[in-house]
């Protein structure tokens, strides 16, 4: 075995193992991370009030089956969730107090203890009811809404709190400093069990519950827990929670959600930095700002409670979601069989210090009037901030990252320019230098530096081996593009690996041809360049859009030109160039000429590099230190002098040359011996770690968040180029050290590309693990009788599940397909075909008999006067209808409902041509004011339609359970959008 002379010197073995154990360590720590979940504590009861065995019960409790707003088991979770929490608050030695309801006042139940501690109040809120509107877009009209709440509030006095039941006052205020809201949502989906999309978030407050009404633990400033209903429907029960006193409260939330199904519960985004400090207490951090960056990019379609509550009530607060196994989400596999206790103890442990940091805050940052009486919120700073191996945490303000940015983009290039001065001045800028010129009156003598060598390579290895992955992005996704939704990290090692080969193949081809030492100093002058430029236009989002994911920018540049710096400073440890070329005269001009007769340094830089590379070749001529390969292989020494040095010239088994100059390698210059051989690994800890930290989360976080959003119909090419390009981007710290590389890595990571590439583009993308959604709704028209199966999903796959179904694939079944949608942005085709009859209103006539579905669903329309109505609706065995009308209504008034809040629009300018109708008591009817424009004319016609969305049951609506029995194992079966029934019946009106 070879015994290293020095085991940090920059030569192969040393250069390979270290940088190859530096990535994998820390990619390795960063897979990790990403793929596991912390584990929960042994001891069930781990912090007093907090018990995880029940956590979990309860988690299994909610997800017995469907719970959408409308569906019957809907209510048998709120009447659970009530009973846990009076459970809870009494297991604590509290005891309902006499209370008496006062009319028009919300309805609650008070609970205290003995002694002075503060009272803790349930409302279970049947009264709220909100009419607001949705705007128009170019793609939709305008859409109204009328929804009837039944939220669950339980407000915790905090100790600093007004005692005073201000809510019970006529237009009561609060005034305290205002509390904290923590918010999940306990409906689920049509077709999901809802354990991490909410049940996990719902299951997080009853234990916050549990925590902060335990004598002992009451919090500082006042904490309303929230369990709201109907946020899979526009966000109904949060924009509902608006309409109770208790609204008034809060100045910063803490909104628990799942926007996928499993793993680690992320911070997906923060309306400040001073609200994001509190959840750096987290035991297990995990998040990056680049998530937020999504949302304002529009690549993250979906919304969550935290619109409304920062944007309609002007809290400041935090949005913590699951985010992985988006295949799962709003599916029959978001179940407890797909999440586990530990990652019910990451959202609950993060939430816990969150809430502890917030309510227990005594600065004066959220202290500000507020509008309407309620509790100001103040006004936060921007902010930047990331995990760091999910147990540390970073935050930083964005002005801070954009002053600092700034700065470095302004003064690094000063510093390195200084630098090369007084390189210059000391005659020691070999760089950039081709040769010198010596006069002698028997002719002059060049002496070549090569300086220049090595100068183009980077942008030409550069170019060839990014341009690998970019090409791979645009081969996979057009002959496989859903390999990623199954197979993601198969992808990446596709990426990376090409990378990693064709760079090392391409460096390690023009070092053989032409060494140089000058290449680290040569491909950080490139990096530090383009770094640069990529810093100015993170400077130019930051201050123009307002988006701060580009902080990956300020440390990548920051390292390389620290990294840059070290390459310009290691040439000042050589001899200066004029007593080098002094030395490696001919011995018999060295005596008669003396080192002042050297021409200026200003001749010396107009020696070209083309003068210096014209003469290289001269000095190939063979002597006593020449290697035996001929001149077209790589030299065993070097020998672009002359030298007469009595001391012998010997190589070393690590390919080093022992001179009289000190060590070199190979053929490269002689004039390096003097440079020190450590500084490479000084270098490469100042490009790379923080490059591989920062980057690798930035892409693994993309990834696990897009890579299964193809389903929805979303561009999966994107997906790939992110993939490509991070992969770049981590890899290009690499790019000085591939050329001393030996074969082993590179090899072996062409033998990783060969086999990924062909697995990507051969293997089947979907899997039972990982299975590919379609949207399903059945439409009856109820006056006719018949019905219409509609199935929505990628094309190619679309047919597979249709030609399985034995309803679609008799002979002489009609079915029609299409586009999905005319937005650019939804590729989803759908197909429609005469399904089974549905049964989701009991009739007591024969399942034959013409007319059976016209009692599902009753209207009365009367006429007021030339463009006005009363328009009465109702439906069998449902709380959710709809009108959708031909033209466009210009005033909505539903009978019933409370006073207009000014913070909602209830009609759009342009009107509404939907209006969506929820009630929170089954089979209501619902009357309601109508007015058009009468230059749209004296009628109104139009469609009443109603909703159903129990699914609980087998035979209630056939033709999804003949969809979930006969259809391929990787097919998942969802409601087709927000709002829609699984099934939905119409009847047509005209007045």
């Amino acid at each position: 075995m070879a015994k290293f002379s020095n085991p940090l010197a920059f030569t192969p073995l040393p250069v390979t193992i270290i940088t190859t154990a530096l990535y994998a360590v820390l990619l390795i720590a960063l897979i990790v991370v990403h793929v596991t979940v912390p584990t929960a504590p042994y001891d069930d009861n781990p912090i007093p009030g907090i018990i995880q065995w029940e956590a979990w019960r309860d988690l299994q409790m909610i997800t017995r089956g469907y719970h959408q707003y409308n569906t019957r088991n809907n209510d048998n979770v709120r009447d659970y969730l009530i009973q846990r929490i009076d459970s809870i608050i009494r297991s604590h030695g509290r005891n309902t107090t006499a209370w008496e309801d006062q009319p028009g006042k919300p309805t609650s139940t008070r609970y205290t203890s003995e002694g002075d501690d503060p009272a803790v109040y349930v409302f279970n809120d049947n009264t709220s009811n909100l009419t607001f509107s949705i705007p128009s877009s170019p793609i939709s009209d305008g859409v109204s809404t009328y929804f009837e709440g039944t939220n669950i509030i339980v407000y915790i006095q905090g100790s600093d709190d007004d005692r005073r039941e201000w809510w019970n006052e006529d237009n009561g205020e609060p005034h305290s400093k205002g509390g904290v809201l923590v918010n999940a949502h306990y409906d689920s989906v049509s077709a999901g069990y809802g354990a991490t999309d909410d049940g996990v978030g719902v299951v997080t407050i009853l234990q916050l519950i549990s925590h902060y009404s335990l004598r002992g633990n009451t919090p500082k400033k006042g904490l309303v827990a929230l369990l709201n209903n109907g946020e899979e429907d526009f966000l109904n029960g949060a924009r509902v929670f608006s309409q109770h006193p208790m609204s008034k409260f809060p100045h910063t939330f803490l909104n628990l959600e799942g926007a996928a199904a499993g793993g680690r519960a992320q911070l997906f985004r923060t309306t400040d930095v001073e609200v994001t400090q509190a959840y750096k207490r987290s035991p297990y951090p995990y998040g990056s700002v680049i998530s937020a960056d999504g949302f304002e990019a529009g690549l993250v379609r979906s919304q969550t409670d935290y619109v409304v509550f920062n944007g309609d009530l002007g809290y400041r607060g935090l949005d913590v979601a699951f985010t992985k196994s988006r295949a799962r989400y709003h599916t029959d596999q978001d179940d407890t069989q797909h999440t586990s206790r530990n990652s019910i103890w990451h959202m609950l442990s993060a939430a816990l210090e969150t809430t502890k940091s917030l309510t227990s805050y005594t600065g004066n940052e959220f202290e500000e009037k507020g509008d309407e009486g309620k509790v100001g919120s103040g006004r936060g700073s921007r902010g930047v901030w990331f995990d760091l191996f999910g147990r540390a945490f970073a935050v930083f303000k964005a002005h801070t990252i954009f002053a600092i940015s700034v700065t470095l983009v302004v003064v690094s290039p000063l510093i390195l320019m200084l630098t090369l001065l007084i390189l210059y001045k000391c005659d020691k800028l070999y760089a950039f230098s081709g040769a010198r010129l010596y006069h002698h009156p028997e002719g002059d003598e060049e002496i070549l530096l090569l300086g220049w060598r090595g100068f183009f390579r980077f942008p030409v290895i550069f170019a060839i081996a990014s341009a690998v992955p970019i090409l791979l992005a645009l081969l996979i996704s057009k002959y496989n593009e859903l390999i990623v939704h199954s197979s993601d990290w198969s992808v990446w090692a596709m990426m990376l690996s090409s990378w990693i080969f064709f760079a090392w193949f391409f460096s390690r081809s023009a070092d053989f041809a032409r060494p140089s030492v000058l290449t680290r100093f040569y491909t950080y002058f490139w990096i530090m360049i383009v770094t640069w430029a990529l810093l100015v236009v993170d400077i130019i989002f930051q201050e123009h859009f307002h988006l701060a994911g580009g902080y990956f920018a300020l440390f990548y540049f920051a390292g390389f030109f620290l990294a840059t710096w070290v390459s310009y400073l290691e040439l000042f440890t050589l001899t200066r160039k004029s007593k080098y070329c002094h030395e490696r005269m001919d011995p018999s001009r060295r005596d008669s000429v003396s080192a002042s007769q050297l021409l200026s340094p200003e001749a010396d830089e107009n020696t070209s590099q083309t003068r210096g590379e014209q003469h290289e070749e001269d000095d190939d001529e063979a002597n006593e230190s020449t290697g035996l390969l001929s001149r077209h292989r790589r030299k065993t020494f070097a020998n672009y002098t002359r030298n007469d040095d009595s001391s012998p010239i010997t190589e070393d088994h690590e390919g080093e040359i022992v001179g009289s100059k000190g060590k070199w390698f190979g053929a490269e210059q002689e004039w390096s011996g003097d440079m020190p051989r450590w500084t490479w690994l000084l270098q490469l800890l100042f490009s790379a770690p923080m490059a591989i930290i920062l980057i690798g989360q930035i892409g693994f976080l993309l990834t696990q968040g897009l890579h299964q959003t193809g389903a929805d119909g979303g561009s999966i090419f994107i997906v790939y180029l992110f993939i490509a390009i991070i992969s770049i981007l981590l890899l290009t710290p690499l790019l000085p050290y591939l050329h001393r590389f030996t074969w082993h890595v590179p090899i072996f990571m062409l033998l990783v590309f060969i086999g990924t590439l062909i697995y990507n583009l051969v293997a089947f993308p979907v899997s039972p693990q990982n299975r590919l959604k379609f949207g399903f709704q059945q439409v009856v028209d109820l006056d006719k009788g018949n019905n219409t199966v509609t199935l929505v999903g990628l094309k190619p796959y679309l047919g597979k599940v249709l030609y399985s179904l034995p309803s679609a694939d008799g002979f002489g079944v009609p079915i029609i397909s299409g586009p999905y949608s005319t937005s650019s942005h939804d590729n989803r085709w759908m197909c429609e075909w005469p399904g089974l009859a549905p049964n989701v209103v009991h009739n007591k006539t024969s399942l034959h008999e013409r007319g059976k579905y016209s009692s599902w669903l009753t209207y009365d329309l009367n006429r007021t006067s030339s463009n006005s109505a009363i328009v009465k609706l109702s439906g069998r065995n449902t709380r959710a209808c709809r009108l959708e009308f031909d033209k466009p209504v210009f005033r909505i008034n539903v009978r019933g409902s409370g006073p207009q809040d000014e913070r909602y629009l209830k009609v759009p300018s342009v009107g509404s041509k939907t209006l969506n109708l929820w009630s929170r008591t089954w089979e209501n009817s619902w009357t309601l004011d109508v007015e058009w424009r009468k230059q749209n004319g004296r009628g109104l016609s139009g469609r009443a339609v109603c909703k159903w969305n129990d699914d609980n049951y087998n035979g209630v609506i056939p033709a999804l359970d003949e969809a979930r029995h006969f259809a391929p194992n990787w097919a998942a079966f969802t409601g087709l959008r927000a709002g829609a029934g699984l099934v939905e019946g119409y009847k047509r009106f005209s007045i």
